[in-house]
């Protein structure tokens, strides 16, 4: 089967969506399918909370699995919200919603891993993560996770 991936991470500077991009055409690269959500709404800088809501959400919900980026000293907001959405719909039992694998590349992360609990980030957001899948340490370590999650 193939996979559909809602790649999630914060996108309101150049340097944070050439990241996605490049997550995104690694993925492609892989055979996956991905909606990242700049993509969709391309240069427009005007848009509703209530429009964005409704395109992300759509998304979400088509989607098979979340990769979601977990850098920086919190994790995004809106990255945290898509993350909670998604463990719910996993946790609702629908087949279809295979998991979510965090990414986290972020030496600040990388410093606390293994000694604070949830390596440092918010509990119930690793949490969530958790409940339905994986944080990875490496893009080699989430296309490995993401197959396991296509295989199913």
């Amino acid at each position: 089967m193939s996979l559909r991936i809602y790649l999630a991470g914060p996108l309101f500077s150049e340097a944070e969506r050439a990241w996605l991009d490049t997550v995104a055409a690694s993925l492609r690269s892989e055979g996956f399918e991905v909606f990242v959500p700049h993509e969709e709404f391309g240069a427009v800088t005007e848009l509703t909370p209530e429009e964005i809501y409704r395109v992300d959400g759509e998304a979400l919900r088509g989607c098979n699995a979340v990769l979601a980026w977990l850098d920086g000293p919190m994790i995004d907001d809106g990255t945290a919200a898509e993350i909670g959405a998604f463990a719910e719909l996993v946790r609702a039992g629908d087949p279809r919603y295979r998991g979510i694998v965090g990414y986290a590349t972020d030496l600040r992360l990388e410093r606390r891993r293994g000694h604070t609990p949830g390596d440092g980030m918010n509990l119930f957001v690793a949490g969530a993560i958790a409940s339905c899948g994986r944080i990875c340490w490496s893009l080699d370590e989430v296309l490995a996770t993401l197959r396991t999650f296509a295989d199913r």
